[in-house]
This record gives C-alpha cells, sequence and structure tokens, in this order.
C-alpha cells in the first residue's frame, strides 16, 4: 500500500497541548486509555465516529489532528 494514504495524526501532541492524559481524554470520549496510545502510534485507525469524537473533545478540526 502507497504510504501516502495512510491516515496519521497529531493527537498526541495536541493532547498534551491540552494538558490531557491518554486516560483524560479516554474517559471524556468513552474509548479505553490503550485505544488512545493506538491511535496515538498508528496502530489503530479510528473509525470516521470517533475520529470526530475527538475533534469535539479537542476543539479541533478533523484536518488539524488527522492527514495522510
Amino acid at each position: 500500500m502507497n504510504d501516502q494514504l495512510i491516515l496519521k495524526n497529531r493527537l498526541k501532541e495536541i493532547r498534551t497541548e491540552k494538558g490531557m492524559s491518554q486516560a483524560g481524554l479516554a474517559e471524556l470520549v468513552g474509548v479505553s486509555r490503550n485505544t488512545i496510545s493506538s491511535i496515538e502510534t498508528g496502530q489503530f485507525c479510528p473509525t470516521a465516529k470517533l475520529a470526530l469524537i475527538l475533534c469535539v473533545a479537542l476543539d479541533k478540526k478533523f484536518e488539524d489532528i488527522f492527514y495522510f
């Protein structure tokens, strides 16, 4: 698969700028801390629904967090 088509993210950077822990963000959006960790490291690609929930929780646009 072309590396350019892999969804990447700035979740950790934005989360830490907001002063949130992985556990705090996970609780806010209704997932486990492990899920947040897996998204941040690129091991897990969130569903569209979860990605949008993360955007709302962090008060960011989709393109601020996720990119190719």
